[in-house]
């Protein structure tokens, strides 16, 4: 018989749920709740965007799990033109519904089981813990090679620009990576979803020609729309690199119907085409980071790493529920380090990704 609950209670605490009474108490504060504890984009989707996914609101039939030529073809040409990424085959971009969707399942669709062992960042997005979990893996934190020794890992996650600390690996590190990861056969899986959002620093994608040298071998670089393009309601990503690893995920995905939309894709590829919007949403997020450095920095934080992406690892050298409830007593609220490991406890994590108003509210509140 079906033992209710026996997968969920495997799982951590749905981490936004265990900071309940300091949203409660944010919101009480008489100017309204700040709240830059989630990256949820707030700017409007481009008009040009919103026009594709009505061009094909009347299709009525379903969409390929691989995902329209074009919209294809629009993933390969944006990774040259953005980022430098070059040797991408059309047949190796899938889309996905959400990255979130992709990471918590890679592990399982990548057939891995208890006696494999994932890698994940120190301090990481947590989704790829649960994705682990999921899958019943083993699971290691660790930032350095060393810190495997002489194990063999099946999946690494990478995450460069980092989220929570917006910390970006250099071609180096990357490269390093890659090496040990073909000696010990593993696969890389490089969440890149904040790759173009670099502010003091370059981020470098994993099939970078200066990573890889073209090789993407065991190498799969995740891209998501929902930042740049505020798609995070069309839950809109892709996946590209390994040929014969994007093969076999598209074949599982096939049969389980994990399907993007066809008007998502069509979104997408509008998206894709399109650099002038990125340009635009890019600039906004800039401006909005200096008034919060500035800010938090005038109040006593220390900001660490942050050098991309869209949050500012911020601590005030004290336990992060205690920075917690300070910013909630000004109205502000944020997301705490211990979401995202054990050496996070010290740190919050504040997103850039409100309106200027609420911005421009923050930094009062702090500066008062």
């Amino acid at each position: 018989m079906f033992e209710r609950g026996r997968v969920s209670a495997s799982l951590p605490d749905f981490p936004w749920d265990t900071i309940a009474s300091a949203k409660a108490r944010a919101a009480a504060h008489p100017g309204g709740i700040v709240d830059l504890s989630v990256g949820t984009p707030v700017d409007p989707v481009d008009p040009l965007i919103r026009a594709a996914l009505a061009a094909v609101a009347d299709v009525p039939g379903y969409p390929t799990t691989h995902g329209t030529s074009q919209l294809r073809a629009a993933a390969v040409d944006a990774l040259k033109r953005r980022f430098g990424i070059t040797g991408v085959a059309p047949e190796a971009v899938l889309p996905v519904i959400g990255t979130k969707e992709l990471i918590a399942g890679l592990p399982r669709l990548l057939g891995l089981g208890a006696a494999d062992l994932v890698v994940i960042p120190e301090v990481a997005y947590p989704t790829y813990e649960v994705g682990a979990l999921l899958a019943g893996t083993r699971i290691l934190r660790a930032d350095g090679l060393t810190r495997l020794g002489p194990e063999s890992p099946a999946l690494i996650f990478l995450n460069s620009p980092s989220n929570p600390t917006g910390r970006v690996l250099g071609v180096e590190h990357l490269r390093k990576v890659v090496d040990f990861a073909r000696q010990r056969g593993a696969v890389v899986a490089s969440d890149e979803c904040y790759l173009g959002l670099g502010w003091d620093e370059r981020a470098v994608s994993i099939l970078d020609p200066e990573v890889c040298d073209g090789d993407h071998t065991g190498l799969l670089a995740i891209h998501s729309l929902s930042k740049t393009s505020n798609l995070a309601s069309y839950r809109a990503g892709f996946v590209t690199g390994d040929p014969a690893l994007v093969r076999e995920l598209l074949e599982v995905r096939k049969h389980a119907g994990m399907m993007v939309p066809l008007p998502v894709q069509s979104a997408m590829t509008a998206a894709l085409g399109d650099d002038a919007h990125e340009d635009r949403q890019r600039e906004l997020y800039r401006a909005r980071r200096e008034v919060l450095r500035k800010a938090l920095q005038a109040a006593g934080f220390r900001i660490d790493h942050s050098q991309a992406g869209l949050y500012l690892w911020s601590t005030r050298g004290e336990n992060c529920r205690t920075t917690l409830d300070w910013l909630a007593e000004r109205g502000i609220l944020a997301a705490p380090g211990d979401f995202y490991g054990p050496t996070g406890t010290e740190h919050v994590r504040i997103g850039l990704t409100a309106t200027d108003e609420r911005i421009a509210a923050a930094a009062k509140r702090l500066a008062d």
